[in-house]
């Protein structure tokens, strides 16, 4: 009997084997179809099932002119990720009791321009039909200003709205600066302390940042643009222009805690998180595959909760499947290369290969 146990142990320990390397070999072929130059720029991509991470691995250089390898451990730019933490930061407050997301935003700011109209709500679900400021032509004059969250909530509150609130989903990423300028007002902290003593610190995210350009930050991956000529260091811009919006920086070890962090209702609690992953309906009633700060979408019918980032010089896309309890992520250290497609496809052959195996 003991003999049998200890074969079939064996024999589960070499299937374990078999599909991970079937895995690994999945996705080295999936990512090495984008991310072709190994002396350019490239990404780290990871998948995690159940809170532990079963595959990761760094492709090309995390800095060109110094002619540095890229490594798991390397800080990207989020971009647009930022918005789950935002997200996440305004249901901490109203599990604070300070702001409801039905509240109007003239509740906060009293001058905003129909803010009587515009929710939070609204706002999160980018439903709000204000403006947003990445398509204005007058970006150029500000992108290398410091701008105060006021000041940047000004540059856009006046331009003429796209839609009335709740007739249309239409990404924006002035809502997001709009609620990070409403965490502050609210809290009495900067939206950076915020999140970093009511997110990365509890969830432990030691290598999380506010982004900045003016302090080192250790094992930094450099952002490039691919031109006619070749690779380029990325524009410049200042960070309290994408702020809530996209201006946070990460590893992958620590949006695995992040993610991980959201599993085990260390944030906020579970019926109040079921508000960021809920799909909502338009004024007339149509629902749309948005929560607050996730896509919410499918793969083999599973359903996922889903996002990405791009600003300039760095790609990045998270995909959660609940079901599987499967996290991948895709960071790339130049706009060239989208990690967007990958990592939904990688996320497809984990689901496949997991499933079978399970």
């Amino acid at each position: 009997m003991k003999t049998i146990l200890y074969l079939l142990m064996i024999f589960g320990i070499s299937l374990n084997k078999v599909h991970a390397q079937n895995l690994n070999k999945k996705a080295d072929s999936i990512i090495l179809s984008e991310f072709k130059d190994q002396n350019g720029p490239g990404g780290v991509f990871m998948i995690a099932q159940k809170g532990n991470i079963i595959y990761q691995k760094a492709f090309g250089k995390a800095n060109l002119e110094l002619d540095v390898n890229l490594t798991s451990q390397d800080v990207f730019q989020l971009g647009s990720m930022t918005k789950q933490f935002t997200a996440i930061a305004v249901l901490i407050l109203e599990e604070q009791g300070k702001l409801q997301v039905q509240d109007a935003i003239s509740k906060y700011i009293p001058d905003y321009p129909s803010g009587d109209k515009i929710t939070i709500h609204h706002l999160l679900t980018h439903t709000s039909g204000i403006k947003d400021f990445t398509k204005m032509k007058s970006l150029n004059e500000i992108a290398q200003r410091e701008m105060t969250p006021k000041t940047m909530v000004d540059f856009f509150k006046n331009e003429p709205v796209d839609f009335a609130p709740g007739e249309k989903f239409d990404y924006n990423n002035s809502g997001y600066v709009l609620l990070g300028y409403i965490i502050e007002l609210v809290s009495g902290q900067t939206y950076a302390d915020f999140i970093r003593t009511h997110i990365f610190e509890k969830a432990e995210m030691h290598n999380s940042y506010y982004a900045t350009d003016r302090q080192l930050i250790y094992k930094r991956a450099y952002g490039y643009h691919k031109k006619e000529n070749g690779y380029v260091n990325k524009t410049i811009i200042n960070f309290s222009i994408p702020y809530a919006s996209g201006a946070l920086m990460s590893t992958a070890a620590d949006m695995l805690k992040w993610q991980n962090a959201l599993n085990h209702n260390l944030l906020i609690k579970a019926e109040t998180a079921k508000k960021a992953f809920s799909k909502y309906k338009l004024n007339n009633g149509e629902e749309f595959t948005y929560g607050y700060g996730w896509h919410l979408k499918n793969i083999n019918q599973s359903p996922t909760r889903e996002h990405g980032g791009s600003i300039f010089g760095f790609k990045t896309m998270g995909v959660y499947i609940p079901s599987a309890d499967i996290y991948v992520l895709g960071l790339s250290n130049c706009d060239c290369n989208s990690p967007t497609q990958i990592t939904r496809e990688i996320a497809k052959v984990a689901l496949e290969t997991l499933q079978k195996h399970n």
